[in-house]
């Protein structure tokens, strides 16, 4: 007799997160409602029902004069008062209703206003307490250091590099990565950075935000710790095997202290295969080991693959601050013809135009350009630079239309969909492709293979070039490596047809790959108060911050500096809190903060409805000393409702179609 051993532990730990998600949701709402019940009950108010959701109620139970209820559309919760009831705003003028002494319209302006804004009041109270217990535990922060800048992004451009620190915006000093980014996201013009360089060198410089996106950016991401997070699917070397919390500490036998020198030496590797020292502590369970061991990893087929053509360079779309090449006088515009003598697009592939500037690293180089002369033609301009020992290929694309970075010089060129060449007995040569346009190039899952030989679902890839937005080959190029098991087409021109032609990529065993097959885990520093005192004033600070940071928000996003994609609904919040209660309980705690604040302060907008329109009102009968005409109550109340339920389609709508569960 067998038994089927099922392990259910990373079931029933999905199960507790879900659960715990809801709670946390769960709580934030009934604190809100709570709130308004317990001011209400204290002025002597009738409340027929406190409600948990909207819409039919499906459990109920009545205790003394008030029902309390779970309603089954969970986005909220209700208070249901004699005299006051949104869905009959008639109810607010009634002179019979106002005679019975318990019902709301009855109290004075005071206590309503005091009995509006208590949901409010309790969501502001229940975050601070919350951000005093995240403080006083600790909780994980990705610091301000750059892990990367984006090649031809404004930050990339002013000079910032992986490994430098930001400590200031504006004069602001910032803390966590977060805080950049908030920073960057909520700007309405040039940010002033300072901080250091990673070699300690300080600076101070000025970027414009990119506002051509969903929202303002700068091109940074966070700094990488040395710990591995997992492996790349599809990607795992052939001899040993990475494991979970290894900690790198040597490539090729050499010494790395941080990220920054891990990557450059990994760029940097000529060796086949590529030794990698880890430090391990952890099993593959991830029970902690008796005792630390040492293990060396050897990655081998670290190569490029190769489709046997060669592609036209584009023009230089950047020109970073400080670097050899604008110092030697390259500009914005210009096309790379020639290094050292040798043609670009004929004796030289543009794709390897990284590798081939480091490998003339100290010495001082003659370099062609062709450059757009004012008034129209062009001509040949000699420039001499002396490049910088930075490899090449450190910044993998990332997004379509992402330009091709050359770090020894700093640069960042196009590469053009522009077959000029193609190697004898090559891939492209078997395939019997010729020189020409390219059209698309797309990668599909092979039939044979595992689904987890790649981490994106989809069953095929495509990148087209009739974009002119996205009309550049290197991020396409860089698929071919990323995604190494899959079927390659390409879609060329002959004779004024197109034809989807498949292609075998074959590595390139003269151009090593800076790709190990892992992902490393975010840096971390913990953020900690010493004292309760400190705890306190963390949490003022927070709270503040993080109410003014929606306000911002809101701000962008009526200028149009933020896109209303950015927006979640229901749906991303849920997906948004299990991801937070997968972190544990203080992770929760600090998004459940946020949560509050964001609660508390859109519930206060001036919009009919909410608490914030019920306080306008309230406001013109203190000034005023009379009621709101009724047929202007009636009327502002149905189109806060029409408001409210568009945005409500409008979020349901992101949260399924553009932000949907399922995407990566």
């Amino acid at each position: 007799m067998e038994v089927l051993a099922v392990d259910l532990m990373p079931f029933l730990n999905q199960i507790s997160n879900i659960a715990l998600a809801a709670l946390g949701l769960g709580l934030v709402i009934f604190l809100h409602e709570l709130g308004h019940f317990a001011v209400a009950k204290w002025c002597d108010v009738y409340v027929e029902r406190f409600s948990i959701g909207f819409g039919p109620v499906f459990f109920s139970r009545k205790w003394g004069e008030t029902e309390y209820a779970l309603s089954l559309i969970p986005f909220g919760g209700y208070v249901k008062m004699l005299g006051q009831d949104d869905a009959d705003p008639s109810q607010l003028t009634s002179e019979e209703i106002a005679a019975d002494p318990r019902s709301y319209v009855a109290k004075s302006v005071l206590q309503r206003m005091a009995i509006i804004s208590a949901g409010v009041t309790m969501n502001v109270l229940t975050a601070f307490l919350f951000f005093i217990i995240v403080f006083m535990a600790g909780f994980p922060t990705s610091p301000a250091m750059i892990g990367d800048a984006r090649p031809g992004m404004p930050a990339w451009e002013a000079g910032i590099a992986a490994g430098d620190q930001v400590e200031k915006i504006n004069d602001s000093p910032i803390s966590t990565f977060t805080d950049l980014q908030m920073s960057v996201a909520l700007s309405s013009g040039p940010l002033k950075l300072e901080g250091k360089h990673e070699d300690e060198t300080p600076f101070e410089i000025t970027v414009e935000p990119d506002a051509t996106r969903s929202h303002p950016q700068i091109g940074v991401t966070p700094m990488e710790s040395l710990t591995i997070y997992d492996a790349i699917p599809g990607r795992l070397p052939a001899e040993g095997s990475f494991q979970k919390g290894d900690e790198i500490t040597a490539v090729g036998g050499h010494e790395v202290k941080d990220s920054v020198e891990y990557h450059r030496a990994v760029a940097a590797n000529t060796s086949n295969p590529l030794q990698v020292t880890v430090r391990r502590s952890l099993d593959k369970d991830g029970n902690r080991l008796p005792k630390t061991t040492t293990e060396t990893i050897a990655v081998s087929d670290n190569f490029f693959r190769s489709l046997g053509l060669t592609l036209d360079s584009g023009p230089i779309a950047a020109v970073r601050k400080g670097s050899p090449a604008e110092k030697a006088g390259l500009q914005k515009g210009d096309k790379l013809a020639n290094l050292a003598g040798l043609d670009i697009g004929t004796q030289l592939d543009p794709l390897q135009l990284p590798n081939e500037f480091a490998k003339r690293a100290g010495t001082e180089i003659d370099v062609i350009v062709t450059r757009q002369q004012i008034g129209g033609g062009q001509e040949s301009v000699t420039l001499k630079l002396t490049p910088d020992n930075i490899p090449g290929w450190l910044d993998q694309p990332e997004l379509p239309g992402e330009p091709l970075s050359i770090p020894a010089i700093g640069v960042a060129f196009h590469i053009l969909p522009i077959i000029l060449a193609v190697a004898p007995d090559g891939p492209a040569d078997k395939a019997g492709i010729k020189p020409g346009p390219l059209k698309r190039i797309s990668l599909s899952k092979r039939a044979d293979l595992p689904n987890n030989q790649d981490e994106v679902k989809d069953s095929t890839i495509s990148v087209s070039f009739d974009d002119p937005n996205t009309n550049n080959c290197v991020f396409a190029f860089w698929l071919l490596q990323r995604f190494p098991h899959r079927k390659v087409m390409l879609t060329v021109t002959d004779e004024a047809k197109q034809l989807d032609v498949e292609v075998v990529p074959r590595p390139d065993p003269k151009w090593p790959l800076p790709v190990v097959g892992i992902r490393l885990d975010l840096q971390k520093q913990i953020q900690k108060a010493d004292s309760i005192d400190e705890a306190v004033a963390m949490s003022i600070k927070h709270t503040r911050t993080s109410a003014l940071n929606i306000y911002l928000t809101l701000r962008s996003l009526v200028t149009g500096r933020v896109s209303y994609k950015e927006l979640h609904g229901p749906l991303g919040i849920a997906k948004t809190a299990y991801r937070f209660a997968q972190e544990g309980w203080v992770a929760m705690l600090l998004f459940l903060g946020f949560l509050s604040v964001n609660l508390a302060v859109l519930n206060f907008l001036p919009i009919p409805v909410l608490d914030g329109g019920h306080m306008v009102f309230l406001l013109w009968e203190a000034c005023t000393r009379r009621k709101p005409n009724e047929k202007i109550l009636i009327g502002a109340t149905y189109v806060g409702f029409a408001f409210l339920l568009c945005l409500m389609a409008l979020v349901l709508y992101l949260d399924l179609f553009i932000h949907p569960f399922s995407k990566k």
